[in-house]
């Protein structure tokens, strides 16, 4: 191929799989991901927002994911993330549910929902404590007990994909490919990528590495998304940095209220000490003039004792 492409930039990853024309790799793709959740194979999809060559030549690619429904009425959703951010799980979340909520409309009722399936290929870590590469969400109790037969979020990183492993599943092919797909060469391709849906996907890359329009187009797209790239972390960087800030601030006023209460405790200490003194003073005080009061009594009686002698 004249130039290395990347399926993971969206223009490429929706000619791969969200163009009517070669609507066997959706289906295949869905297949191999989802095959163990779905019970039987998916024989047809129909791809509700279709990758359209001309549309994408104008530069302002905008819809990046792959929405599509099958013969039993599911819906589909794909999506390719370049980049993870703090609140990427929220946007899954509310995605699925407004594919899943948008399926009735005025006069149906909760019986016509049909599953929801959103597929998130992610070329970040996502989930931080756990190196398996592929999740898959539901709404479950805490015995893994699943509510509803509603679909579900499955979520593929990409980075803990081990690329040296032998590959054996269909979903682990499509996995590596996508994890891969830059370093492929067209002419010299490694055992695991000949299969005819393979093949073919590397027919969409060739038609971005060597037609001029296309690999213009990929070009362009690749640009945005570096400077997306770029944007999103100075954000974090500054997030980060604001957060770390916040962090410092608060500790100095966890400070300063432990000094003034660490002040306050020895101005109420001094003042407990000063009232025990003055009390300790003014006992003194009284028992020294009941002192003197037993000497006057004394006194008095002795001298009238002398009087009557």
């Amino acid at each position: 191929m004249k130039h290395a492409i990347d399926p993971k930039v969206d223009c490429v990853f929706k000619a791969i799989l969200g163009a009517e024309e070669h609507v066997n790799l959706l289906i295949h793709f869905l297949n191999a991901m989802l095959g163990s959740e779905l019970g039987s194979p998916i024989v047809a999809v129909e791809i509700l927002n279709p990758y359209n060559d001309k549309e994408m030549l104008d530069e302002k690619l905008s819809i990046v994911d792959i929405k599509a429904r099958d013969e039993a009425q599911r819906m589909y959703q794909i999506e390719i993330q370049l980049l993870n951010y703090s609140n990427i799980p929220a946007r899954m979340a509310y995605t699925w549910a407004d594919i899943y909520s948008k399926q009735l409309k005025e006069g149906e009722n909760y019986r016509e929902l049909k599953p929801t399936y959103s597929i998130w290929l992610m070329d970040a870590r996502v989930i931080q404590d756990d190196e398996k590469y592929v999740h898959n969400f539901k709404l479950r109790d805490e015995n893994g007990k699943v509510l509803l037969d509603n679909g579900g979020i499955w979520v593929v990183e990409l980075p803990k994909f081990d690329e040296t492993a032998v590959v054996t599943t269909e979903e682990a092919r499509w996995i590596r490919l996508f994890k891969e797909g830059e370093k492929l060469d067209n002419t010299q391709l490694p055992e695991w990528m000949h299969t005819p849906e393979m093949e073919q996907v590397m027919n969409v890359i060739k038609r971005f590495s060597e037609k001029e329009a296309d690999y213009h187009l990929y070009q362009s797209r690749q640009n945005y998304l570096r400077q997306q790239k770029t944007i999103q972390l100075e954000l974090e960087t500054e997030k980060q940095q604001k957060q770390a800030a916040l962090i410092r601030m608060e500790a100095a006023m966890r400070r300063e209220k432990a000094a003034l209460r660490e002040k306050e405790a020895a101005m109420q200490r001094e003042e407990t000490e000063k009232a025990a003194k003055e009390a300790e003073k003014a006992a003194k005080e009284a028992a020294l003039q009941r002192e003197q009061e037993k000497e006057a009594e004394i006194e008095r009686l002795k001298a009238l004792l002398a009087q009557k002698n």
